[in-house]
């Protein structure tokens, strides 16, 4: 596996490093696992400033940190400031809450006392993809860090000068070594860690095809998982959506990061009395949006992260068409250097259409017509992802009536996408389980321990 920074914008590479050796790799496990052992004898409040610390090493070197993730994989700079930010604001909050939410519980029973604990259980394997290169990691890192579990990161291959830099950062921030090691693995090696005796958990952030087959490797081991992997989410806008709002919002929910989010909306599911108006706002939102240097604040769509990845939307928007999607705007090649694909919009794709269930992972917006909010809700639930959705109305309560019927993880009300420390980040059916962030977050791989005296009679 070749870890490269190809910086997507002139398809320059920028970087290369040397692929992780498997004494490498037991080397790694053994201080990790040793780490585990001597932080189940020390207070979890010893670790609190070092994650303060690492938040405000975050913000100090913002500038530096977004643009090393700019080169990796070709996000705005402001894009990638902005997702500095969040990281340092991740790192505080488990600093601030992390003693609270890891408190014993108590169970009222009629038969005797009895609460459980919330323990480490070990070195955690996380698996990471590059479409945030900080956040993905930080929102595993510093609840399993509170916690008192090491962990191991295999990062993308495309983004490694941003997985490193985040591993110094937090050595840098007083870290015990082991805290967290990022290795240039390959799949094997990530297989033969999964089925290491000292891994307690994977956690991974990627495809359904990346989620399936670690999934299984870690059945196999008898290994705790969180997966986060793809979506096609809704953004239901209802016949009564405040029209000056809707303008700011769903242009954006489809092009920040490019598209490539996995809770971006996807799939606009629109009202009759607003769907041409809606087509038209958005075609003239995405005719506007400047394609270019992702390091110029000015630009509005970035490239793409890879060739590779370019390629797949490519044929993908293709396939829609052969089968009947009309292109209402775009689709069509962007002149010169950088992997960019220009914004696009789909109607007309039918359930037959082989695109219809598919994540479209780049700035593509697929705009349906409904007839009835039950026509909307079951278009929105028609699909092997539940990640995330989006209601739009000017009636908040019958929006969150609306959203509790769509099967997902998550529902924003008025609102695009959005991610924030204290809310938990998850999906349901093929977008994967489990929940990172929030206490959630925290309770994924800790051990609930029950202490039970019972009553003497």
């Amino acid at each position: 596996m070749a870890y490269q920074t190809i910086y997507p914008y002139t398809g320059e590479v920028l970087h290369e490093f040397p692929n992780a050796s498997d004494e490498k790799l037991e080397e790694t496990l053994t201080v990790a696992h040793r780490l585990y052992q001597q932080w189940r004898q020390e207070k979890l409040a010893t670790r609190k400033p070092v994650l303060h610390r690492l938040a405000t090493l975050l913000r100090e070197k913002r500038t530096e940190m977004a643009r090393i993730m700019t080169q990796d994989m070709g996000k705005l700079l402001t894009e990638a400031a902005g997702e500095v930010d969040l990281c340092a604001d991740i790192a505080d909050y488990y600093a601030d809450h992390g003693e609270e939410l890891l408190q014993p519980v108590n169970l009222p029973s009629d038969s005797g006392k009895a609460y459980y604990l919330k323990q480490s259980t070990g070195v955690i394997v996380a698996v990471e993809p590059w479409n945030f290169p900080f956040y993905q990691i930080m929102r595993v890192f510093a609840p399993n860090f509170m916690v008192g579990n090491p962990m191991i990161l295999k990062d993308a291959s495309s983004c490694p000068a941003s997985a490193q830099a985040f591993a110094d950062l937090v050595l840098e921030a007083g870290a015990p070594v082991g805290s967290l090691t990022n290795l240039f693995i390959s799949y094997d090696q990530v297989s033969a860690a999964i089925n290491d005796p000292r891994v307690a958990g994977v956690c991974l952030t990627g495809s359904e095809r990346g989620g399936a087959a670690v999934a299984q490797e870690a059945g196999k081991a008898l290994k705790k998982t969180t997966l986060e992997l793809g979506g096609n989410d809704a953004f239901i806008v209802l016949g009564d959506a405040d029209w000056d709002l809707l303008k700011k919002v769903a242009p954006q929910a489809r092009l920040y990061n490019a598209g490539q989010v996995c809770t971006s909306s996807k799939r606009f599911i629109v009202m009759d009395n607003l769907y041409d108006d809606f087509v038209a706002m958005m075609k003239e939102a995405f005719s506007h949006a400047k394609l270019g240097d992702p390091m110029d604040p000015e630009t509005v769509v970035s490239p793409l992260s890879s060739k590779s990845a370019l390629e797949k939307l490519t044929a993908q928007v293709q396939t829609a068409v052969d089968h009947g999607a009309t292109v209402v705007y775009g689709n069509e090649p962007v002149e010169g250097p950088g992997f960019f694909f220009k914004p696009t919009i789909l109607t007309d794709i039918t359930e037959d259409n082989p695109i219809f269930d598919q994540e479209l992972f780049g700035p593509v917006a697929v705009i349906y017509k409904v007839h009835s909010e039950a026509e909307a809700i079951a278009l929105a639930n028609k699909s092997s992802y539940g990640l995330g959705n989006t209601v739009f109305s000017s009636n908040v309560a019958h929006a969150k009536e609306v959203a509790a019927q769509i099967e997902t993880g998550m529902s924003w009300i008025n609102a695009g996408w959005a991610s924030l420390p204290e809310l938990p980040f998850g999906g349901i059916k093929n977008s994967g389980y489990g929940r990172e962030l929030s206490h959630l977050g925290m309770n994924a791989f800790v051990n609930e321990h029950l202490i039970y005296e019972p009553y003497q009679n």
